[in-house]
């Protein structure tokens, strides 16, 4: 089966930009005018030639059958992947008027997808050799001497935290933020990269806005928490233990059983700060009914590579990392490309989204959302916020700052017109995120993040 078989939508090529910039771009090369020789295969190949400023058009080609999502190539000079070239060829892709014929892919599209096959075929071979064993004493010494390290910063980081507390909160106030970086950096030596990035967090609250000593209290607390599970981690139950290691950030490889099932795309969305991008893909298993999380990385600037659009559905195996929650797992084998799909995950009420976040956090403490569907609510206002309440009434969920800065809130309000939908977001202390929604009905989903 091929990507050729159905179209994709507009919304689910448009998922794939890198930024809002690059899809509104991409958007307005989405028609046939700086078209040429566009033309698609049965292998999913899509092709063809872009009028720029130049006098030569830029050659674009995009691999719609790669199980990993979509591969691209064009002779333009942007650095982001997709450009706006690629996201403009598969906007007239998936128009179905005509635009995109069927044909013999030219020869410079053709060397590069050959060239794809190859490296293909290369990377499958070395999978299959065996690799060297490596020095398993040598690997033993240098994760305890890591162990040891992180050992000291955590000691550390507890005496800065008794520090603060006999101190006083509103001192943090006058201390400023440098003496919380410096802290951060310790742990950046000690390898804690997970305390680092808390305390950069903890950082950043004091002076943040009403309320933010309690706020500061709270995250005080859940880092003396973290501090604590690692230092006494031998005293932990193993699933806890590994989420402890996890949060510290040591890093951990899947090894869960492999789960084969259609997995629908739920959302996606990046998140970036000044040295990576994190992309976050939540699937849900039509058959198993789990939720997974698929996490990817790319350098500060640049989107990272695995793209999978909201609204597919892939047939593949997925394997969970260590941890007490098991959400974070990795795309192990894929058996065909993503298509579009009908299926919707099943929903609860907000109250049961609550509770379930709550269950949630006796495992991982640390945890700040867990994904739910809401079946049956209704976007309503609620004062200067927002919130998704039942149909019936008798409960709701506030949303999230995050939730209300977006245009997805109105993209969501207008969905809804006053009728319940289904929504797919992130449950967690501070509210409900919504990510994908969809209508009362047959209807695609609609991305809101």
């Amino acid at each position: 089966m091929t990507q050729q078989g159905v179209r994709w939508t507009a919304d689910q090529v448009l998922a794939l930009a890198p930024d809002a910039s690059s899809r509104k771009a991409g958007s307005k090369l989405g028609a046939a005018g700086p078209w040429s020789e566009a033309g698609s295969s049965d292998e999913g190949t899509v092709w063809g030639l872009c009028k720029g400023s130049g006098s030569k058009p830029y050659q674009t080609v995009v691999d719609i059958a790669d199980v990993s999502g979509p591969a691209y190539k064009c002779s333009c000079p942007s650095r982001k992947f997709p450009c706006k070239h690629a996201l403009g060829l598969l906007l007239l892709w998936a128009g179905e008027d005509g635009a995109v014929p069927r044909g013999s892919a030219p020869d410079w599209a053709e060397q590069w997808m050959e060239g794809r096959r190859k490296r293909a075929e290369e990377k499958k071979d070395a999978g299959a050799s065996p690799s060297g064993s490596g020095d398993p004493e040598a690997a033993r010494r240098r994760a305890e001497r890591r162990a040891e390290r992180i050992t000291a910063g955590a000691t550390e980081l507890e005496q800065r935290l008794m520090d603060l507390l006999r101190g006083g909160l509103a001192g943090a106030e006058q201390t400023g933020y440098g003496l919380w970086e410096e802290t951060a950096a310790r742990m950046v030596d000690a390898q804690a990269s997970g305390l680092a990035a808390r305390v950069r967090e903890l950082g950043a609250i004091p002076s943040s806005g009403p309320g933010w000593p309690v706020r500061l209290l709270e995250e005080c607390a859940l880092l003396h928490l973290l501090d604590q599970g690692w230092l006494h981690r031998d005293r932990l139950p193993d699933g806890l233990a590994a989420t402890v290691r996890s949060r510290i950030g040591l890093p951990a490889s899947p090894d869960g059983p492999a789960v084969r099932d259609h997995w629908l795309v739920l959302a996606q969305y990046d998140t970036a700060d000044t040295r990576l991008t994190t992309r976050r893909i939540w699937l849900h298993g039509a058959d198993s009914g789990r939720s997974a999380l698929l996490l990817s990385y790319g350098a500060a600037g640049r989107a990272p590579e695995l793209a999978l659009p909201v609204g597919l559905a892939l047939d593949a195996e997925i394997s969970a990392y260590p941890g007490a929650g098991r959400q974070r797992a990795a795309l192990t084998e894929q058996f065909a490309p993503p298509a579009p799909s009908s299926i919707r995950p099943p929903g609860m009420t907000t109250t049961r989204a609550a509770a379930r976040y709550g269950e949630a956090l006796r495992d991982d403490p640390w945890l700040e959302s867990v994904p739910v569907t809401l079946d049956q609510v209704v976007p309503t206002p609620d004062g200067d916020s927002w919130q998704l309440a039942d149909a019936d009434g008798e409960a709701a969920l506030p949303l999230t700052a995050t939730a209300r800065s977006r245009p997805g809130l109105w993209r969501l309000v207008a969905l809804s017109g006053g009728a319940p939908v289904k929504v797919f977001g992130e449950c967690g202390h501070r509210g409900f995120t919504p990510l994908t929604a969809w209508p009362q009905g047959p209807g695609e989903p609609v991305r809101l993040c």
